[in-house]
């Protein structure tokens, strides 16, 4: 006996590679977070001499992966483009990650933020693997959870109780 099926079997469709809406969100953060950083960079001038080098390798490692998300996240993507600046702000995603380790609180304790750095340290990895596998859901999910947390998350934090960026644009 055969059985025909009602109709075409369908495969679960791939999502397209065009930003969504949290995306957008994601990108549009970024820009509003590194406006933040930048304008508390200026504002903070006359205390530059005392700021220890790794927080400056910290301060332009975040830049330029806050600068880089908006533009990986609504331009055409996997392009060698896409490809080449995703290595550059892997890189100072990566940079930014590790330089915290070197920067800590006056007690000399590290702090909760830390754990996004061994996250991110961790996902990073994970997520130039899943694209060179061209696993692009995977990829995707990957770069939207360390942009919400590592970039938006954290980020937001340097900001109050006191923090040198939050007393430099609000001080």
């Amino acid at each position: 006996m055969t059985v025909i099926a009602d109709g075409p079997v369908s495969s679960p469709r791939p999502k397209p590679l065009t930003p969504d809406r949290y995306e957008r969100a994601l990108a549009y953060l970024s820009v509003l977070m590194l406006v933040a950083v930048l304008a508390a960079i200026v504002r903070g001038a006359p205390e530059w001499s005392r700021v220890p080098p790794f927080v400056w390798l910290h301060l332009a490692t975040i830049s330029v992966a806050l600068a880089l998300t908006p533009i990986l996240l609504l331009r055409v993507r996997g392009t060698r483009q896409h490809r080449r600046l995703g290595w550059i702000w892997a890189a100072a995603m990566a940079g930014t990650a590790a330089s915290t380790f070197f920067i800590r609180s006056h007690d000399g304790r590290f702090s909760v933020i830390h754990i996004l750095s061994v996250g991110t340290l961790i996902t990073i990895p994970a997520l130039v693997v899943a694209a060179r596998r061209h696993r692009v859901a995977s990829h995707r999910t990957s770069v939207r959870a360390t942009v919400t947390g590592a970039l938006l998350i954290a980020g937001f934090f340097t900001f109050p109780f006191g923090r040198m960026l939050g007393r430099w644009l609000f001080g």
